[in-house]
């Protein structure tokens, strides 16, 4: 792995600093599935050099700009941070601190201080949008304010327990789900082969995330009225029938007035905190010493 290094105002960046921050971002990427394997890593590289600059940048800024800070004020914040974790032991546990240091501690805790009434500043006054603004907000961003797709679905299921072998069980499933296609009656063979009568065959109506994954991937890709291939989950085997289906749409004003309040307030911090990010990389003299060859290429560096 080539060894990279930032020079951000002088200060440092020591390279194993860019290279915990490039792990981050892969692995960000990797686990929304966007990535696979090494062919955006020089693309990845870069964020975390971005990333790892705004943080610098932020810290010398706040540093400079509030050499000082009220330590009755920084007491509070850590007092505050000791209770969260559940007591002094389990927060130098959380922080990664075998041996207490407050000192350190207290010197983190300022420089949070002071970023938070630097942002502060930038962000200037909340922002107190008219009812006017609210709905022409809502309006312009609907897509942000629609309910979830909801499906009402039925199923055969039956599981392994007493039965001889997985395909015996499949089999039977197979001859359901050949009666369904000749034109049976859903409901009616569903009843038939209810296991008991705690066996629930109409499910209601529900979204994604309520049920089993494998179940939810099949019953909502499927049409209305349509009969599922048997497919099989932890619990067995499955036939699922769409029976109704509601589409997403804009939920009322009133409903999600909050929510698109506090959107546009933290819209607009957004763009004041990239305006500070973008003022302070203006004045900065940044210099990264990893070398161009390298860079273009650091895809393939394992």
């Amino acid at each position: 792995m080539p060894l990279m290094a930032l020079i951000i105002n002088g200060e440092e960046v020591d390279d194993e600093v860019i290279e915990g921050e490039f792990r981050n971002v892969k692995g960000h990427y990797e686990r929304t599935l966007q990535v696979s394997c090494c062919e955006r890593d020089p693309e990845f590289r870069g964020y975390a050099k971005d990333n790892i600059i705004s943080r610098v940048l932020l810290s010398q800024a706040a540093q400079a700009r509030y050499p000082t800070v009220d330590e009755e004020e920084v007491t509070a914040r850590l007092n505050k941070l000791i209770e969260q974790a559940g007591g002094e032991d389990q927060f130098y546990m959380n922080i990664g601190m075998p041996q207490k240091n407050e000192a350190l501690v207290r010197e983190n805790v300022a420089g949070g201080v002071r970023l938070d009434t630097m942002l502060g500043q930038a962000y200037g006054p909340e922002l107190n949008p008219t009812e006017e603004e609210l709905r022409a907000f809502y309006e312009a961003n609907l897509r942000h304010y629609m309910s979830e797709e909801m499906i009402q679905a039925a199923h055969i299921t039956k599981s392994l327990q007493g039965a001889t072998s997985r395909q015996e069980v499949y089999d039977a499933m197979r001859g359901i789900r050949a009666q369904l296609r000749e034109g049976a009656d859903f409901m009616k063979l569903a009843e038939e082969h209810r296991a008991d009568d705690q066996q629930l065959i109409d499910l209601g109506w529900f979204k994604r995330g309520e049920f089993m994954e494998e179940f939810e991937t099949i019953a909502f890709s499927m049409a209305e009225l349509e009969i599922s291939p048997v497919f099989n989950t932890q619990l067995g085997y499955h036939i699922c029938q769409v029976q109704g289906r509601k589409a997403p749409e804009p939920m009322p004003f009133e409903m999600v007035k909050e929510a698109v309040r506090a959107r546009l307030q933290e819209e607009h911090k957004d763009k004041k905190f990239n305006e500070l990010i973008a003022d302070l990389i203006a004045a900065a003299k940044i210099e990264d010493t990893e070398p161009a060859a390298e860079s273009e290429n650091g895809g393939n560096g394992h």
